[in-house]
């Protein structure tokens, strides 16, 4: 029942479109323009550098804010088994963002609101986004291909700091954690699927902080 609870808090969450409302409140439905797809990137190339961080600020503030709820609820009723709610609550606010039922379940890919899961559901996590993601995308300006490593890092990392104990769960509950953190991981490599067949071929598009991304 709790899972069920933190997902649907979740969910609820990840309804909020940050993209979608930042275009509406600016005339245009940001699904209709660029990539079509209602998230930071998208909103960055086609409103610029200061919609786009307010955009990623949005969705990851959202997932931040399910994840803090569920552990306030369950923390002290549910120590052994409130990291795994946390990550149900995240769960939820990626499912939200990326299937939102008011918009037809046409939303983002959950990037930014899994950057909200790394911030704020163990410290341990953060070292690593930021190093994978910033790394890869300076190198490259491929924000594709830094949201894929991140995913993978985070499921090895899931495992490794899991079995080290930091968790302080039960084996069954970290296979539990495991088994989610591996459904958001195939659910992030399916909906980067048109950016992987590009990024094989070179022709994805790079994405710059600046005026390049103005076509």
């Amino acid at each position: 029942m709790e899972r069920l609870v933190c997902i649907v808090i979740g969910y609820v969450f990840g309804l909020f479109q940050t993209a979608f409302i930042y275009g509406r409140l600016h005339g245009i439905d940001i699904r209709e323009h660029g990539s079509g797809n209602a998230g930071t990137t998208n909103t960055l190339r086609v409103l610029g550098t200061k919609a786009g961080l307010i955009v990623l600020a949005g969705d990851i503030l959202k997932c931040i804010l399910a994840i803090v709820i569920c552990g306030a609820l369950f923390g002290k009723t549910h120590p052994g088994e409130v990291y795994l709610l946390k990550l149900y609550a995240a769960a939820g606010a990626i499912l939200g963002h990326n299937f939102p039922f008011y918009l037809q379940f046409k939303g983002g890919k959950g990037i930014a609101a899994t950057a909200g899961l790394i911030l704020s559901f163990h410290p341990v996590f953060i070292p690593m986004g930021v190093i994978l993601f910033f790394g890869i995308f300076f190198l490259t300006h491929y924000v594709s291909l830094g949201s894929l490593l991140v995913y993978a890092g985070l499921m090895i990392e899931m495992v490794i700091v899991g079995q080290m104990g930091m968790f302080h769960a039960s084996q069954a509950v970290l296979y539990e954690m495991y088994g989610l953190t591996a459904a958001l991981t195939i659910l992030a490599y399916y909906k980067h699927r048109g950016n992987i067949v590009r990024l094989i071929k070179g022709e994805e598009r790079k994405t710059y902080l600046t005026k390049k991304n103005k076509q």
